[in-house]
């Protein structure tokens, strides 16, 4: 009996499990997306209240997991907690480190009714919390407690997310680790709801102009500090109706635009300005990672050139270039 339990939590709960880069079509999970990026929000920001502050906002992020996202540990007195959502079991799983854990289910229902019962939960757990309850970087912004707009959840989708993320974040740290000068881990930013690795030149940046929707111009500019080169997966929105890579220097030095970025398929978004490949493309290749590691170092290597980086300095001659999933 106990070698069967065994044997069934060992087997996939999907079809396409993690070796397969999985379809994801946005406007097939719009709604899911749209819900999904507000939960990431309220726990986000439960960490950006919770954790010191780190310079490029670096403190605020959420992680990949084997099954999903995480906080990781954030301190509450002399007591640390941790906030993941799991996108295989589809809870909420809030732990801290007396040994106490408690959960909630990932289901549809409005994004307010998902804000109530996750601070209860940590009420019962002897911690009183507070948020800024506007989301932020989205155009129309609905406080999270009075938010009946978003209510959608397609578990499907949800795990689909995730495993795209689980593919880019392989790759994405392979890249990073070509880089020995100051570099950001690879994480995900629930504001933009991207998963991102930046690269740094060591010289400071002017300062950004500003304007994302509802997030402070400060926000922005210290994230934007120095100068750099940043990449990343993002699954889309309205304006750009499907998921892309991309890559983007700032300050961008001219002819960064007009620059040749391989592999073919990708190009310069002017509106965003930025490279993007499509994340479709990649999906399809015979060799995705390889496709993929392709994009991420051309793009940074007009970047670099371009603006004149100590590149000799910056990067790692003795870090092989392999395939991510060797």
């Amino acid at each position: 009996m106990q070698e069967d339990k065994l044997a069934e939590s060992t087997q996939p709960k999907h079809a396409l499990w993690p070796d397969q880069w999985p379809e994801l079509a946005f406007a097939d999970w719009k709604d899911t997306c749209e819900t999904m990026h507000m939960w990431t929000q309220i726990v986000g920001k439960i960490r950006l209240t919770q954790t010191p502050a780190l310079n490029h906002a670096w403190h605020v992020p959420l992680y990949l997991t084997a099954r999903g996202l995480s906080s990781s540990p954030m301190p509450y007195g002399a007591r640390s907690f941790q906030i993941d959502f799991d996108f295989i079991d589809h809870q909420l799983q809030i732990a801290t480190s007396d040994g106490t854990q408690k959960s909630m289910a990932l289901e549809a229902g409005p994004v307010a009714d998902f804000y109530q019962q996750l601070f209860s939960i940590l009420r019962q757990l002897g911690m009183d919390i507070k948020i800024n309850t506007m989301p932020n970087e989205v155009p129309v912004a609905i406080a999270f407690d009075h938010d009946l707009l978003h209510t959608a959840y397609d578990p499907e989708y949800a795990n689909r997310f995730w495993r795209a993320l689980m593919h880019a974040d392989r790759v994405l740290k392979q890249f990073r680790a070509q880089f020995q000068g100051k570099a950001s881990p690879v994480h995900f930013f629930w504001g933009s709801f991207d998963l991102a690795v930046t690269r740094f030149s060591g010289r400071t940046a002017p300062p950004h102009p500003g304007g994302v929707p509802n997030c402070p111009d400060s926000v922005i500019r210290e994230a934007y500090s120095h100068e750099l080169s940043s990449c990343g997966f993002w699954p889309g929105n309205d304006v750009l109706p499907y998921p892309v890579f991309y890559s983007y220097a700032y300050p961008q030095a001219p002819g960064f635009a007009s620059a040749a970025v391989r592999p073919e398929g990708a190009v310069f978004h002017d509106t965003l300005q930025e490279f993007i490949l499509p994340y479709e493309i990649v999906r399809q290749s015979a060799a995705p990672e390889a496709m993929l590691l392709e994009f991420l170092q051309s793009s940074y290597d007009a970047a670099a050139d371009l603006a004149h980086w100590n590149r000799q300095e910056l990067e790692r001659p003795d870090q092989p270039q392999r395939q991510a999933g060797a």
